[in-house]
């Protein structure tokens, strides 16, 4: 099968050939709730916004197609001073990259045989103005995790293939400098 042209690769821990999670053998059957789980993780996801006026004196919002959240208001000066309750791409970015990092470090913890009882990511965005413009500069994930008997090397092992593993890390791999800090409590 082939998804939007991923073909036969690995998409967030899931086989798209097969769909099976990485390194689970063919002769495995799915519940139809696993199979919806699987499909429901390859769909697109969409969001929409509306800005009036300009940039800078201007505001507008941003909503989920999935009706999650939103309408959500943002503005340039949310981006750059303060949120007043507003919200910022960067903080979208940022909570993205938070949960897309929890689960798939839950996922990693899990294939080597210690399912996470908790999870607690942080993600901070930095969002400078430079000579090439404003961009968001560094991501800096921060996870405090209760994993019942794993060890330290194996834990800084399966947090490190989460980070490079995430499909919110590969987006911005190459744009912005991506640190961990895995905090075994």
């Amino acid at each position: 099968m082939t998804i939007d042209g991923l073909g036969d690769q690995p998409y967030y821990g899931i086989h798209c050939a097969s769909w099976r999670p990485a390194g689970v053998p063919r002769d495995v059957s799915w519940t139809p709730n696993q199979q919806y789980a699987i499909e429901r993780a390859l769909m697109r996801s969409e969001a929409t916004a509306n800005w009036q006026g300009d940039l800078f004196g201007g505001a507008g919002t941003v909503d989920f197609r999935s009706g999650a959240a939103g309408p959500l208001p943002v503005s340039w000066a949310s981006r750059t001073e303060e949120a007043a309750g507003k919200t910022s791409p960067e903080e979208m970015i940022a909570a993205a990259h938070a949960a897309c990092f929890s689960m798939a470090f839950s996922n990693e913890l899990a294939g080597a045989g210690f399912p996470p009882e908790n999870l607690d990511t942080k993600a901070v965005a930095t969002f400078t103005k430079g000579d090439d413009g404003f961009r968001i500069r560094t991501m800096a994930l921060t996870v405090d995790a209760v994993i019942p008997g794993i060890d330290a090397e194996l834990f800084a092992e399966k947090a490190e293939a989460a980070k490079n593993g995430c499909p919110v890390s590969n987006a911005l791999k190459g744009n912005v400098e991506i640190t961990l800090t895995a905090n075994l409590v």
